[in-house]
């Protein structure tokens, strides 16, 4: 059985095509009447991956020693015991 073009709706016929029309130009008559609303800063690109980007990820797989220095770990010797900085040589 073919699908039929035009829907009863409380006793009118509409064709689907005229419905989805009417509501293509309602939508766009309400965007034009929204108030367009200004950024108050700048926008910046979120430059961090995207497993950072949302707490969850951020719990999921947390990244917190991976950055520091150079990109070598420190060995639990190497840390320091108390809150003074370790002595220099």
């Amino acid at each position: 059985m073919a699908k039929p073009d035009t829907l009863i709706i409380d006793g009118h016929a509409y064709r689907w095509q005229e419905l989805c029309e009417l509501r293509r130009r309602q939508l766009e008559a309400w965007k034009a009447t929204e108030a367009r609303q200004f950024a108050l800063f700048e926008l910046k690109e979120d430059c961090r991956p995207s497993s950072e980007r949302t707490a969850s990820g951020r719990f999921q797989e947390p990244s917190l020693f991976a950055n520091i220095g150079d990109g070598r770990s420190m060995s639990a010797s190497q840390l320091p015991t108390s809150g003074m900085p370790p002595d220099q040589p």
